[in-house]
């Protein structure tokens, strides 16, 4: 089979015209030898206003498409990249396998976190990606930011040589609450809390304690242990404001707002290390929280992404609308604010595409895949299946291949 071409430019489709579309598209202006050319989702007005903001940015030509179908086939596009709700995600897959099959002239697939919901579903998305040859790329971002890939250079290049390799990576990601209703449906999000964002937290954990050039599975998954709770959600005056703002009856059907978990690895040399992961709907600050930290023998790095170089403070006597132009999940317009200036550089979205679409211009699979995304899969439901047991559960765990988290099972 011969090499594919380098293409002079990676012509990218949109599948999905959520809020994380926003991000991928600012991102993308950072990016070289890229063109947004197609943008599909089920909502006409949607996916006209995201081609119109792809334009407006010089990422097009981009035209919406009416269908994955008419966009795949089009041969104005090389590469997809899946950005729609979790519950969506492996019939788009399945669909994209059938397309290329059938000689759609796309190379490449990237997929939004988490890869699915299951790791059933998780090992199907990487087995119909493989089937069809094409080229995938697991788009978790916190690996790409800024501060994580300095930070992790600068230890593994500095302290590790000397002092040895890191033990404990912690990582904590918090804020108010997601944007979309589905996000707080268990059984089309996939779980609470914890699907949705310690898969964040569990990978750029692992990505810290890897030694630079190896992957990820490189280190040996040996146990899971973990708690989850709803703490404020289900507390009727904010149980009313779901119900209210998104039509969610979340005393009825609730899912975790809480979530901490102790992942433990084992390094190829028998050494023992820990990932110690925290994530919160529950958190009210100035807005998203992510803090980082990777301990070593003799250091220690750390990160926190409301710790901005820029604050702006404003007194009670201005008043604003309310928005998200300082920080994303922003919770006030007045006091002393920290302002992100930089959010799709800083949570790694445009190194991210950057190294998405590099590979895929090349024809080579990106260093986060598919498989990293199973593996994210398979730590995530070892959690769960933890808290719902009261125990720690083992590594490899049969159980887990069809096991769903309780908040997400349809009854």
């Amino acid at each position: 089979m011969s090499e594919p071409a380098i293409l002079d430019t990676l012509r990218v489709g949109l599948v999905g015209t959520g809020f994380i579309a926003a991000f991928h598209l600012q991102s993308m202006i950072g990016v070289r030898n890229l063109q947004v050319t197609g943008v599909y989702s089920r909502s006409d007005e949607r996916r006209r206003r995201i081609a119109e903001r792809a334009n407006a940015l010089g990422l097009g030509p981009a035209k919406p498409y009416g269908s994955l179908e008419a966009m795949a086939m089009s041969g104005e596009v090389d590469a997809l990249w899946i950005m729609t709700p979790n519950d969506t995600r492996i019939d788009i897959m399945r669909e994209i396998h059938r397309l290329k099959k059938a000689g759609a002239p796309i190379r490449a697939v990237a997929c939004e976190k988490p890869l699915a919901r299951t790791l059933a579903e998780a090992r199907e998305m990487l087995n119909l990606a493989n089937d069809a040859g094409l080229l995938h790329g697991y788009l978790e971002n916190q690996l790409f930011s800024t501060a994580v890939l300095r930070g992790k250079e600068i230890i593994w290049r500095r302290a590790v040589p000397s002092g040895g390799r890191p033990y404990l990576a912690r990582a904590a990601e918090e804020h108010s609450g997601p944007h979309e209703p589905w996000f707080w449906q268990g059984e089309r999000q996939g779980g609470g809390v914890l699907s949705d964002m310690m898969c964040h937290s569990v990978e750029v954990a692992r990505f810290l304690l890897t030694e630079p050039g190896k992957p990820r599975a490189s280190l040996k998954l040996v146990s899971a242990s973990a708690t989850t709770a709803t703490l404020k959600w289900t507390q009727p005056r904010y149980a009313a404001d779901l119900k209210s703002r998104m039509g969610i009856d979340f005393t009825r059907r609730p899912v975790e707002d809480f979530a901490r978990g102790i992942i433990t690895l084992e390094s190829q040399d028998g050494e023992q290390l820990l990932i110690e992961a925290t994530t919160s709907w529950a958190y009210v600050g100035a807005g998203l929280r992510i803090q980082l930290e990777l301990l070593g023998p003799e250091y220690s790095m750390e990160f926190s992404s409301l710790s901005a170089g820029l604050k702006i403070f404003l007194s009670r006597h201005i008043a604003g609308s309310e928005g998200e132009d300082l920080v994303e999940k922003q919770n006030a317009e007045q006091g002393l604010m920290p302002v992100i200036e930089d959010e799709a550089g800083i949570y790694g979205y445009t190194d991210e595409n950057r190294h998405m679409a590099e590979a895929f211009r090349k024809g080579a699979m990106p260093a986060e895949t598919f498989a990293d995304g199973v593996g994210v899969m398979e730590m995530l439901m070892g959690l769960y299946r933890s808290a719902e047991l009261g125990q720690t559960v083992a590594f490899p765990d049969p159980h887990l291949e069809t096991y769903v988290p309780q908040v997400a099972r349809p009854t």
